[in-house]
């Protein structure tokens, strides 16, 4: 009958929005580091540790006033209980534990052992309540009992606490558990040379008069102090053997300080790349809007360039780490990791309707493009994709994987030489879309009203003349393109004048139209 009890309660608890919800809110806020408000949280926290161990501290020798020894003793420590017992029910789901139990034992008809259940949801428990982080939790509580002086110095342990809401804390601690075994190698061997080394200098010196080593605690004291290299020089060794002892054990001791080192410096040698990595899916799962650029090539370099002009951050997706470093050094955020994979997009935690304003398939093959949309459709049906086609043989099968925008090179190049075919200035448009190898680039300026006469004024300067072509100015506000257009048009705000010539000359000819604007 309890059974029947408690599973009816599991599914009730399982299939109830309210309780499912604040579960999932308070595992956000204490665990999700990706949560918009958890960082709030974690500084509210900071701040009642730093407030408790201030108070620690004053108290030594001024006097607190009533107030705050209750705010300290009882609202922190109760504010610390609740949050110790919130991650003590988040940590497992004891509904879905119950249900999973019962519905095995249902399928194998069986009777529905509770017992069973009940073992493993305390299991699930133990985990968390041994975990070092929840020991130290609840040794942080202890303040709550103050009228027993020996739980005051248990504050100390909130100072522990930070190792919870600090992430590089967090990080430190996961680098050197990276190397747990050689650590451990290594305090074993210092806790023997200790051991060894307490005994021997306690035989050779605790029967002569004038030694301070009376005892096998000062003994050990002298050990610890020689072994790490501390010396203070209260208590040394006045026999010639104990003396022996003490050189034997400041070998030891530089040996365990540079093996200590070497294991720190090669464990943070070998998680750097990915302490590198984990920030920058920070710092992209951070953005609010950005263009997710899939693949790496000189014709990326050239779109970035392009769409910096939205002034919108862009992301570089690219496998190959050669490619990433080179993006890197052009100042981009190049992530190493495969645009056609699905985990590549969980690491990120990207929200595509929400952060991303498109994606661009760059990458210098057709099926890796194809791959790509193909894994981002999956997530997404409403981000515009564009893509690069580099054989028109596969349009069709860009198109299927759900790319709205497909363009390639070699066509444009041709349409545009279709339309400018007829015009006096053809042979340099097609000339210079060609000859992808020379400095000659088409270029937009943007105009204002009032600028038509400047403009055109400049185009007859002997540094420009016959070496600068206006293939046209798109009007605004008609949206109409004019091929060579007329020194007598007038030139409105938010026209823009496409030309062509040497990059050095088009950005000379730009800084001398604005330079006479502002004149």
């Amino acid at each position: 009958m309890i059974s029947k009890y408690v599973v009816n309660i599991a599914y009730f608890l399982h299939t109830c929005h309210p309780y499912q919800h604040s579960k999932i809110f308070f595992y956000n806020l204490l665990e999700n580091q990706n949560y918009r408000y958890k960082k709030y949280f974690d500084y509210f926290m900071i701040g009642l540790i730093f407030l408790s161990v201030y108070i620690l501290i004053r108290s030594v020798k001024h006097e607190i006033s009533h107030d705050w020894l209750i705010f300290n003793n009882y609202i922190i420590s109760l504010i610390f209980l609740t949050e110790y017992l919130i991650r003590f029910w988040i940590y497992s789901n004891n509904s879905k534990i119950i249900i999973d139990q019962y519905e095995h034992d249902l399928f194998l008809h069986r009777e529905f052992s509770f017992t069973t259940a009940l073992k493993k949801m305390g299991k699930e428990k133990f985990k968390y309540i041994s975990s070092p982080m929840a020991v130290i939790d609840i040794l942080a509580i202890m303040p709550f009992f103050h009228e027993l002086r020996i739980f005051r110095i248990f504050v100390l342990f909130r100072v522990l606490k930070f190792f919870r809401y600090a992430k590089s804390l967090r990080r430190l601690i996961s680098i050197l558990a990276s190397k747990k075994f050689e650590i451990m190698t290594l305090v074993i061997f210092a806790l023997i040379m200790i051991m060894v080394s307490s005994v021997l200098i306690y035989v050779m010196e605790a029967n002569h008069p004038d030694s301070k080593i009376m005892t096998l605690a000062d003994a050990l004291y002298w050990s610890v102090v020689t072994i790490f290299t501390v010396g203070y020089g209260d208590i040394v060794p006045v026999t010639s053997e104990g003396r022996s002892v003490a050189m034997l054990i400041i070998v030891a001791g530089i040996a365990v300080i540079s093996v200590a080192t070497s294991i720190v410096v090669s464990a943070f040698s070998e998680k750097i790349d990915e302490i590198k990595e984990e920030k920058l899916l920070e710092e992209v799962s951070r953005l609010e809007r950005f263009y997710l650029i899939c693949g790496y090539s000189p014709l990326t370099h050239e779109v970035i360039r392009k769409l910096h002009k939205r002034h919108l951050p862009m992301v570089v997706l690219e496998k190959d780490s050669h490619k990433v470093a080179q993006a890197r050094t052009q100042g981009l955020l190049a992530i190493g990791h495969d645009s056609a994979s699905l985990h590549t997009y969980h690491l990120l935690k990207v929200n595509f309707e929400k952060q991303v304003e498109a994606v661009i398939l760059l990458h210098e093959s057709d099926v890796t493009n194809i791959y790509a949309a193909l894994t981002i459709r999956e997530l997404t049906k409403h981000t515009s994709l564009f893509s690069i086609l580099h054989h028109p043989e596969n349009r069709r099968k860009l198109s299927l994987a759900g790319i709205e925008s497909i363009i390639n090179p070699h066509e444009l190049i041709g349409m545009m030489s279709k339309i400018v075919s007829t015009q006096p200035i053809a042979f340099e448009v097609i000339h210079a879309l060609r000859s992808e190898e020379t400095s000659t680039v088409v270029e937009e300026i943007w105009l204002d009203s009032g600028m038509g006469e400047r403009f055109f004024k400049l185009l007859h300067d002997p540094l420009f003349y016959q070496r600068f072509s206006v293939l046209g100015i798109y009007k605004y506000e008609t949206e109409k393109f004019l091929f060579n257009p007329s020194p007598d048009i007038e030139i409105q705000m938010g026209d823009v004048a496409i030309v062509i010539a040497n990059r050095s000359l088009v950005d000379e000819f730009r800084t001398k139209l604005h330079r006479k604007q502002k004149r």
